[in-house]
């Protein structure tokens, strides 16, 4: 029996397409954008140019939602922005296909421009998107749909994700690589499409969108000190600069410097989404019932030590667990980030806040991106602390280590003046933290591993 998300008919089959929008979205995620940096090694891209492709389109995307949110409060129908976006993003992969099967000398420069036109078009989407979505889903029961529906976006990102790095060795081991990525970024196109038919069957709430405006200058600074929705987005920006400082680099470390075949490559990458997909359904109910800020907090506090254990342990099965503690927590963060978004923006507002909110990200991503290039590409390889020299091997090593201290140094700074701000369960940060880890929160998450297996019911008064 589908899933009852609302008892509103129409509601509740425009949640369903909105489901069917985010597998065949993961589809296309899975198939082809994770891939795309892949692509750029394959086509012997350097460092800074690795670095450009992760830096530009953040930066440009940040306009394009700014311009989307600008225009979405002159009554065009958010429906209409949407596919708009969309469709610029399908298109954006046809070039991408033809530089798999056109080699030129200019190959690297023109899959920059191609992905800067992807991100582009999803970005603009992005804002009228996170108002129709936010519209559609009940409050009480925001938390367990959009754990649902990443769930099962994880599982086809994961199915995808292995599909593709299978494909992609299959054709290496015949030295056709290049066929291998036109024919996923093929299936990357077709799913984008079959999702944007699913985006325009979604019914559209009548709804007047503020436009996006400039605050007024006088007690700007003092109005933001006390808005949790400026807490909370610096706090999501500064940690999107620190984990770009090391994000660029995991593709280029581990096919480049570890010489990871595709396979390898693959798993590493699909693991993380696996975890994902075991996670989300526990995260999303804890967020429920004891707040998004709760989740937020534990989820955290593990980010500084991911990136340096990749420079400590630089070998594959090390990898594979660190994936495996990554994808849990990253589950939970953008999960409780996402909905607490929902939580701190006035409805009529939530067009414009999502736009300024993803442009200080993607502006951040882009500040976080070119420091890390910078340390990757002209960092020192040898540094003194506390009378000890620290080697690295490659630059690569010293941006995965920066962005581990950065990460410390936003949590540090950042994470303490947020405050929930709808009525929760009360918990510690501690308390929860423990629930998580107890054996059968555990056993949970591996459980939805097996194929076909159904747990019985369980009390759920305690989570009312």
């Amino acid at each position: 029996m589908p899933q009852r998300y609302s008892r509103d008919p129409e509601v509740n089959r425009s949640l369903h397409y909105s489901v069917r929008d985010g597998v065949a979205w993961s589809l296309m995620f899975g198939a082809g954008e994770s891939y795309l940096q892949a692509f750029a090694v394959f086509l012997k891209a350097t460092t800074a140019q690795i670095t450009l492709i992760t830096a530009l389109p953040s930066l440009l995307g940040s306009v394009a939602q700014l311009v989307s949110a600008w225009v979405a409060g002159y009554a065009i129908p958010r429906k209409t922005l949407i596919f708009a976006g969309v469709l610029l993003q399908s298109a954006a992969w046809l070039p991408i296909i033809a530089l798999a099967v056109i080699p030129a000398e200019t190959s690297v420069a023109l899959l920059i421009a191609a992905v800067v036109l992807y991100y582009v078009g999803g970005q603009f989407a992005a804002p009228p998107w996170s108002s129709l979505i936010s519209d559609l889903v009940p409050e009480r029961r925001r938390g367990r749909f959009f754990g649902r529906r990443t769930q099962l976006m994880s599982m086809m990102t994961f199915a995808s994700l292995t599909a593709a790095g299978l494909a992609l060795e299959f054709f290496e081991q015949r030295a056709l690589a290049h066929w291998g990525f036109a024919a996923i970024f093929t299936v990357a196109l077709a799913a984008r499409l079959y999702s944007l038919g699913q985006l325009m069957r979604m019914h559209e709430p009548l709804s007047r969108l503020e436009p996006l405006t400039l605050p007024p200058l006088g007690g700007l600074l003092e109005r933001m000190r006390g808005s949790d929705f400026t807490r909370f987005a610096l706090f999501v920006a500064f940690m999107n600069l620190a984990v770009a400082i090391a994000s660029p680099f995991y593709t280029l470390y581990m096919l480049r410097d570890l010489d990871f075949s595709y396979v390898e490559y693959t798993a590493a990458s699909a693991f993380t989404v696996l975890m994902q997909f075991a996670a989300l359904k526990l995260w999303g109910r804890l967020a429920d019932v004891f707040g998004n800020l709760r989740v937020v907090q534990i989820t955290s506090v593990v980010f500084p030590v991911l990136p340096v254990l990749w420079v400590v342990f630089p070998n594959f099965w090390a990898i594979l667990f660190f994936q495996f503690v990554g994808g849990i927590v990253w589950a939970g963060f953008s999960l409780a980030a996402g909905n607490f978004l929902y939580d701190v923006v006035p409805p009529e507002k939530r067009a414009a806040y999502s736009a300024v909110h993803q442009t200080l990200s993607n502006t951040a991503i882009f500040g976080g991106a070119l420091i890390g290039g910078f340390l990757a590409t002209h960092g020192p390889l040898e540094l003194q602390l506390a009378g000890y020299t620290v080697a690295f091997a490659s630059g690569v090593w010293l941006a995965l280590c920066a962005s581990g201290v950065a990460r410390a140094l936003v949590i540090a700074v950042f994470l303490r003046p947020l405050r929930e701000t709808r009525l929760v369960r009360p918990i510690s940060a501690t308390a929860l933290a423990i629930r998580v880890l107890r054996a059968n929160a555990l056993a949970e998450w591996l459980f939805e591993l097996l194929p076909g297996k159904k747990r019985a019911p369980k009390d759920r008064s305690s989570d009312k």
